[in-house]
């Protein structure tokens, strides 16, 4: 059974750190690109970052320079470092991997910036 879970998530002040982990487990995600969604309440969920199996990476605008997506395959775990929280970051965080027709999603874990 293909399994993803997320960690990591909390309640942090406006320009705080927090660092999500998403561990994958059930298959080898060495060939997955992997990514981060969030959905904030009333908004849809929307691509934060995204990991290719080589490594490279995509950000959405808003978390560029402050974010940080990264992976390690040998632990089948991928991660979020987010730094320089603010408010609108507030969101259900999800893991997704996808390869071809294959996508795989975590039950999503909430991070709550707030002073």
């Amino acid at each position: 059974q293909v399994q993803l879970v997320e960690s990591g998530g909390g309640l942090v002040q406006p320009g705080g750190s927090l660092r999500l982990s998403c561990a994958a487990s059930g298959t080898i995600f060495t060939f997955y690109t992997m990514g981060w969604y969030r959905q904030a309440p009333g908004k849809q969920r929307e691509l934060v970052a995204a990991i290719t199996s080589g490594g490279n990476a995509n950000y959405v605008n808003s978390v560029k320079g402050r974010c940080t997506i990264s992976r390690d395959n040998a632990k089948n775990t991928m991660y979020l470092q987010m730094d320089s929280l603010k408010p609108e970051d507030t969101a259900v965080y999800y893991c997704t991997a996808w390869l071809g027709s294959r996508n795989y999603w975590g039950q999503g874990t909430q991070v709550t910036v707030s002073s």
